[in-house]
C-alpha cells in the first residue's frame, strides 16, 4: 500500500512538472513605434520570461494608445495580453499578479520611460510604481510597487 501511495505521488508530481514544462507560452502583442529600441528590449524581456511576443510597428502609436485606452498613462509601447493592456515597461511580476488575480480593470501602466525598468536599464527593486487602469483607461492608483 505504501509503495502504491509513493507511486501515485510520483506520477502526480511528474504530471504537474510536465504540464509546466510543456505549457504554451502566453501570447502578447506589443504595439510600438518602428524606431524605438527600448521596445525591442522589453519584448526580449517578456520572451525571456515565457511570453510569445508579436511586435507590430505603427507610424502613429498615439492612435493605438487611444484605441486601447492607455493614452492617459502613456509610455513608449502598449502590450495586449490575455484581454488586458499593459502600458510601458511593466515588470513581469506585476503582469503575473494581474493574470493570477484577474481584476475587473483595463490593465496596468508604468508611465514614461523609467531608467530602472525592464528594457531600460538595471532594475532597482522598490522604485517602480505600477498603476492600475480602470475600464475607461484612467489611472486609479498604485497596483503594485516593485
Amino acid at each position: 500500500m505504501k509503495n502504491l501511495f509513493s507511486r501515485a505521488i510520483a506520477v502526480s508530481a511528474l504530471s504537474l512538472l510536465t504540464s509546466q514544462v510543456f505549457a504554451a507560452p502566453l501570447a502578447a502583442t506589443l504595439h510600438k513605434d518602428p524606431n524605438c529600441g527600448c521596445c525591442v528590449e522589453y519584448a526580449h524581456y517578456l520572451e525571456e520570461n515565457g511570453f510569445k511576443v508579436d511586435m507590430i510597428d505603427h507610424a502613429n502609436i498615439n492612435q493605438v494608445k487611444q484605441r486601447l485606452g492607455t493614452d492617459q498613462a502613456a509610455s513608449c509601447h502598449t502590450v495586449e495580453i490575455a484581454g488586458y493592456v499593459v502600458e510601458g515597461h511593466v515588470p513581469v511580476a506585476a503582469i503575473d499578479k494581474l493574470l493570477a488575480e484577474q481584476p475587473d480593470i483595463k490593465g496596468l501602466a508604468l508611465p514614461g520611460m523609467p531608467y530602472n525598468s525592464p528594457g531600460m536599464g538595471p532594475e532597482k527593486k522598490g522604485s517602480l510604481q505600477v498603476l492600475e487602469l480602470d475600464n475607461q483607461g484612467k489611472p486609479t492608483g498604485v497596483y503594485i510597487t516593485l
